[in-house]
């Protein structure tokens, strides 16, 4: 009625004797689990942040990368990581109060993309719709981080949107 659990399919190996297929499945998993559990959200932006700082004339129009620094818009500096609506100083709409957004790659690229079409009544209303530009922006909106000596946040590391 029940088998002996010493016994297997194959009786002249052990129960617990490690097999070539199970070494190359230890293997594997070795190589895949840092990725399962870290593997995008250790990422950041693919772009580059020294052609990101030369789009940001444009941004520095309405936003200053200075901590405390508001202008139309709110500062930069420290955004990745950052909850939406919450800049000391700034004077946020509604819908940004209440979009509960953490800045990350995935988020800042949507917005970037179209800002009204991301969260529905922000007060911001151009947009960069150059993915190559987007992802540079992105790579330079973190190097704001790294200045001030700040951990970059994990972040939720997509396929940017073309």
């Amino acid at each position: 009625m029940f088998k002996d659990q010493s016994s297997s399919a194959f009786p002249h190996r052990r129960a617990t004797e490690v097999t070539p297929l199970r070494q190359r499945a230890g293997r594997a998993l070795l190589l895949i689990a840092p990725l399962l559990l870290f593997g995008a959200s250790a990422a950041h932006a693919v772009g580059d942040a020294a052609a990101g700082q030369k789009c940001s004339p444009k941004c520095a129009a309405c936003h200053s990368t200075a901590a405390g620094e508001n202008k139309i818009g709110p500062s930069l500096a420290d955004v990745v990581g950052r909850k939406s609506g919450t800049e000391p100083g700034y004077s946020y709409s509604a819908a940004m109060k209440s979009a509960n957004i953490t800045w990350d790659d995935a988020s800042l690229d949507k917005f970037l993309t179209r800002p009204g079409g991301f969260v529905h009544g922000t007060k911001m209303f151009l947009s960069i719709p150059s993915s190559t530009d987007r992802q540079n922006v992105i790579a330079y909106l973190e190097t704001l981080n790294r200045q001030r000596g700040m951990p970059l946040p994990p972040s939720q590391k997509l396929q940017l949107q073309p």
